[in-house]
């Protein structure tokens, strides 16, 4: 018998899938996903055995199935508060929170909240399909004013909830977009936020094409991409357009962004907005923009790194003087005998 052994260096994105069926309606977004997150492992050379998928319950959540790697299949927007516990108990795991807009901003909001501002050093990757799929089509926390569903006959008359908005809010110390179909650039996006040491919140636009079909299309659509998208790089003026003649600038004596034409000719206007990555308020104020006024932006919209939250919990754990006793925990202040 010839055995051949592979390095974590040689693994191929292949290395990283399952045996398992993989089971999403055909031409689901979810397909798209896999395929990026299995590519950032392979190149990052992630070791399987140190590599945890969390979830919840949701068309997601079926993701830990298809990977070659630990999973736990958690309940409905728990996934968070185990993914905590996983890294709290073991800090050498690489732990990856697999979710969905309804689990992981309805019943999960509160769990998202605070392993956001924790700080825990763990990657989430929200799967935006403005839909609940899985329980056949009702609106969810995304879904836009006007939406009818199962649940929302007449349309919705609910504000959508902004998915990196939410994460900002939070205190997120990573906030980044992608679209399912934007292979390369999802990649690239898991990538860096696989890089950042503590909370990544990776937000990925999903299509459902069978209860939400085409909801993205007014700047995820081939013919007009170009001209809908905002591809934010660090360091860079945010320029986008078919013919890279259009940008963003701050309104004169305004904190508000608008949409300024290019020059055909000679160097474009000294007054055109720089991405910082981490300046929180650019990021606040790009996680906003919508069409047909504005491109909607996509990349790291934000990344600003601070100690992570197990890494504190390590730290002051191992300023304590000793192992306390049982005895001594019961018998501290504010006991007393009867």
């Amino acid at each position: 018998m010839t055995v051949t052994t592979i390095t974590d260096a040689e693994l191929q994105p292949k290395d990283y899938a399952s045996d398992q069926e993989v089971r999403w309606c055909p031409g689901c977004g979810d397909y798209a996903i896999l395929k990026a997150v299995q590519k950032a492992l392979a190149e990052d050379g992630a070791r399987r055995e140190r590599t945890v998928f969390v979830s919840g319950i949701g068309c997601a959540a079926r993701f830990p199935y298809y990977m070659s790697t630990y999973g736990f299949h958690t309940i409905h927007g728990r996934a968070p508060a185990i993914a905590t516990g996983i890294k709290l108990a073991n800090p050498e795991l690489d732990v990856w929170v697999m979710t969905g807009d309804g689990d992981g901003l309805s019943i999960g909001g509160n769990h998202m909240l605070h392993v956001l501002r924790r700080n825990v050093d763990l990657q989430v990757v929200l799967f935006n399909n403005e839909i609940y799929g899985l329980t056949k089509g009702q609106y969810s926390p995304t879904s836009r004013r006007g939406t009818k569903s199962p649940s929302t006959p007449q349309g919705s008359i609910e504000a959508p909830v902004s998915a990196c908005a939410f994460a900002l809010g939070a205190g997120a110390r990573f906030v980044a977009r992608s679209v399912d179909t934007l292979q390369a650039h999802l990649v690239g996006v898991l990538r860096r936020a696989h890089a950042h040491r503590g909370a990544s919140f990776v937000e990925v636009f999903q299509n459902c094409v069978v209860f939400n079909d085409g909801v993205f299309d007014a700047f995820t659509a081939k013919d007009g991409a170009a001209d809908t998208q905002l591809h934010v790089e660090h360091g860079k003026p945010l320029i986008f357009g078919a013919r890279r003649n259009r940008a963003l600038r701050l309104k004169p004596g305004k904190l508000e962004l608008e949409v300024v034409t290019l020059p055909e000719a000679g160097p474009p206007p000294a007054d055109l907005l720089v991405h910082d990555e981490t300046n929180r308020t650019l990021a606040q104020l790009l996680v906003a923009l919508e069409p047909p006024a504005f491109p909607v932006a996509l990349g790291v919209l934000y990344c600003n790194p601070a100690p992570s939250f197990e890494a504190d919990v390590a730290a002051q754990t191992d300023a304590l003087p000793g192992p306390p006793s049982l005895t001594s925990l019961l018998t501290r202040e504010g006991t007393w005998t009867v």
